[in-house]
């Protein structure tokens, strides 16, 4: 059974402040005998003649005077729920927003980023979990309002996805190391022991793909989950860690970091959203304040990449 025609409440409001039916016509662009044609389904929806005719003009009902200031107050809420975002206060937000982060990002990029959101909204606070896998869910589901991460193919496809920077891999081992000295070669490199970062687990990474022209291949002494256990390994033991470097910056604090002698490939780190957010103002603010955080650090800000470009491709 289909509800009321909600478009009468618009109709019964401007009959109700005109009190005639041509000027509530004339308002709403109608001719007079369409507006007649609305009167009379106002009244059979309603059961109640809400004008009566009082010499020359219109006068309201009880009920219609019942009606009239909770009608106007539903037809202002309904346009006020339809027009676009207005400007906000930032000083006078209050929201949790939850970041969904590679291991390493809040470390080398947390810091800044709170500091810009306390300064410009200080009833907003951050909620950072971690990132197991790249698993769309939790962004397509609200669980989380923004990711960072590599576009891979997993990735959902209704995503917003825009770049942040592009990261390079490094080489990285403790002081004192026999690679924290002299020349780094593709065959020294090789010949040390590695540690190897892997969330599922896998034993070849796109480094070692770089060092088959060479004919050589990396001795893995150990898989881990994460870049923060790669890099305690390395920093207690002679193993080497490679991790991406502007991610891992506060991370290698105190260890001998050096670049590959090999061509692995760089990776783009970008920021994810679901599209249901692109129009909120508050979402649109705080993807800015990421932005401006991650493009602070590094001397190449970005390279080859603008800062408004949208990654539509899926690797």
């Amino acid at each position: 059974m289909l509800g009321p025609d909600l478009n009468l409440l618009v109709t019964l409001n401007v009959l109700l402040a005109e009190g005639s039916v041509a000027r509530a016509a004339q308002r709403l662009r109608l001719s007079p005998s369409a507006m007649s044609r609305a009167l009379s389904r106002l009244r059979e929806t309603t059961g109640d003649p809400l004008l009566v005719r009082a010499g020359r003009r219109l006068v309201p009902t009880p009920r219609a005077l019942e009606l009239r200031d909770q009608v106007e107050q539903l037809v202002r809420d309904a346009e006020a729920v339809l027009r676009p975002a207005e400007n906000f206060e930032l000083g006078q937000l209050v929201r949790t927003f939850t970041l969904r982060t590679s291991e390493g990002f809040v470390e080398s990029f947390g810091p800044d980023l709170i500091a810009r959101v306390t300064q410009q909204a200080p009833g907003v606070r951050l909620r950072f979990v971690q990132k197991p896998d790249k698993d769309s869910a939790p962004l397509r589901d609200g669980i989380v309002d923004l990711e960072t991460g590599v576009v891979g193919k997993t990735t959902g496809p209704e995503l917003r996805a825009q770049a942040l920077f592009r990261d390079r891999f490094i080489g990285v081992v403790r002081m004192g190391h026999a690679l924290s000295q002299d020349e780094i070669t593709p065959v020294r490199y090789a010949a040390g022991r590695h540690v190897l970062v892997s969330r599922r687990g896998l034993e070849e990474s796109p480094i070692d793909k770089a060092m088959e022209p060479f004919g050589l291949k990396r001795d893995i002494a150990t898989i881990v989950g994460g870049f923060s256990a790669a890099l305690a390994l390395a920093r207690g033991s002679d193993l080497i860690a490679s991790v991406p470097e502007r991610h891992t910056e506060n991370l290698r604090a105190g260890m001998h970091s050096f670049s590959l002698p090999v061509a692995a490939p760089d990776v783009t780190v970008s920021l994810l959203w679901h599209p249901r957010l692109d129009a909120d103002p508050a979402h649109r603010w705080l993807r800015e304040c990421v932005r401006e955080a991650c493009s602070k650090k590094g001397p190449d800000r970005l390279r080859a990449i603008g800062a408004c470009e949208l990654l539509h491709e899926r690797e």
